[in-house]
């Protein structure tokens, strides 16, 4: 077995060792960790003008926002905030087809912002567990909701063309604004 093949085979056994041990908040922040390292994966690939490797991460990122992150919203449940998120991911969704379509690094540079911004404030409303470690520092849902409209906020003010504006008002009226 080569050395490459090793690190691999390594790699998934402790991914897949990872996911079977984690709790539903860990599963989240694994995903999150999951596009970024995509992300960066693409943004290599992009400097390397290695195109095939640009375009499989920037899929790989879409396909963990779509079904991983947006597909574990409970919309019924999460109200508002997992509206907001729903759209949120749509947006980042359509700014990593535009950085894979125009080798936008600046895109790619935003999406991964948004999600540190998130993957932070997730991070931050870790579930207590039983361990005699002093209590974490958590955020109310209406803080939460605060942040997410932000984020939103932001991304609306970031919008330089018409269509990138017709995407964002089609999400927001699809859960009748902030």
């Amino acid at each position: 077995m080569n050395t490459m093949t090793a690190i691999k085979t390594y790699n998934k056994v402790r991914v897949e060792s990872g996911v079977a041990a984690a709790d539903p908040h860990q599963l989240i922040l694994m995903l999150f960790q999951g596009a970024l390292l995509a992300i960066v994966n693409a943004k290599n690939g992009m400097l390397r003008k290695d195109i095939p490797a640009k375009g499989a991460a920037i899929s790989q990122a879409i396909l963990i926002i779509d079904d991983g992150l947006k597909a574990s919203l409970n919309k019924d449940v999460g109200g508002e905030l997992a509206h907001n998120l729903a759209a949120l991911y749509d947006y980042m969704t359509n700014r990593l087809l535009t950085a894979n379509l125009k080798n936008d690094e600046i895109a790619l540079d935003e999406v991964a912002r948004l999600l540190k911004d998130l993957k932070g404030a997730w991070e931050s409303i870790r579930p207590e567990t039983t361990s005699t470690s002093p209590a974490s520092p958590t955020i109310t849902r209406q803080q939460a909701v605060s942040t997410v409209k932000t984020q939103v906020v932001n991304v609306q003010s970031t919008i330089s063309t018409p269509l990138q504006s017709a995407t964002v008002r089609h999400a927001m009226s699809a859960y009748g604004g902030i």
